[in-house]
């Protein structure tokens, strides 16, 4: 492995160094705090390389509007990994959602033990919050669930503080709750045919909270929604898949190697089939298929 900066180094720039070893139509994997995911997509962009970038991709409209012309002008891609979409009890989820009528309620929770303050110090409260770090994964997996067929409306945010001053003297939120009202949109009334409004048909309500202050616990994320239509409801428990261990060395344990298996079997890595990795996977395999098809 190459790295840039070096190890002993300090270079907010090195990623201009990177960039100029790679060729056009490499593929660029962008895992940095999020104020800097739009610098660095940009210039990979132009670069003509392939794009992934972490949730969430940037952090105004603006910006994702620049990335997204730019993909289309350099002919590259420029994707998001969120890797819920390829978690198969979400995407279960996602299929039966379909099928349960118009929108009606929403809350999803996602946490990280607070000892993560440490880790996130350089930029937590900073360069970005716990909001845009983790409640952006909830709300994806809303808006694909929900498609053209609602849309959001109105958004209030509130937050809890307290722990990441007193306790890591980081000025940071503790906790952030999203709460936003949805449309309702009658079957293809999504203003696409000549320009007309789409007609909103009832309304709905959601609510996405995330935290960085959890006690230490069985898991390392809380991560769970309950969804109600108007014909039927789903409740999801990501964090607890009925695996759980205990040894002397960690303690209590509620295990999910469908993200990521770390444990290696036979001594090679065999964590090919989770979640965590299958998003990367299918940004390879579409890189690919495109450079492919441009040759």
């Amino acid at each position: 492995v190459e790295t840039y900066p070096r190890d002993t180094e300090v270079n907010a720039k090195a990623y201009e160094d990177a960039i100029g070893q790679f060729a056009p139509g490499d593929a660029v994997i962008i895992f940095t705090p999020d104020d800097t995911h739009f610098d660095i997509a940009l210039k990979a962009i132009r670069a003509g390389l392939h794009v992934l970038v972490t949730k969430p991709a940037v952090k105004t409209l603006q910006h994702h509007s620049i990335l997204y012309e730019e993909a289309k002008k350099n002919n590259v891609l420029a994707c998001v990994e969120v890797h819920k979409r390829w978690d198969q009890i979400y995407v279960d989820a996602r299929d039966k959602i379909a099928n349960l009528g118009p929108f009606g309620f929403m809350h999803s929770y996602m946490s990280q033990p607070k000892h993560q303050l440490e880790t996130f110090r350089a930029w937590a409260g900073k360069s970005s919050d716990i909001s845009y770090y983790l409640n952006s994964h909830h709300i994806d997996f809303h808006e694909w669930a929900m498609g053209q067929s609602a849309r959001p409306s109105k958004v209030t945010a509130m937050a809890s503080t307290g722990v990441a001053k007193e306790r890591f003297d980081i000025d940071a939120e503790d906790t952030i709750t999203l709460t936003v009202e949805w449309q309702n949109l009658e079957e293809g009334g999504n203003g696409s045919v000549l320009n007309m409004p789409p007609t909103v048909k009832s309304t709905g309500t959601a609510v996405y909270t995330s935290s960085w202050v959890a006690p230490k616990s069985d898991v390392h994320s809380q991560q769970r929604f309950f969804y109600m239509g108007h014909k039927g409801e789903i409740n999801v428990d990501q964090g607890h898949r009925g695996y759980n261990m205990a040894d002397d060395a960690g303690g209590y344990k509620s295990v999910n190697p469908l993200f990521m298996k770390y444990t290696p079997t036979d001594g090679k890595f065999s964590g090919q089939l989770g979640y965590g990795y299958r998003s990367f996977e299918a940004f390879v395999d579409a890189v690919q298929a495109v450079n492919s098809n441009l040759k």
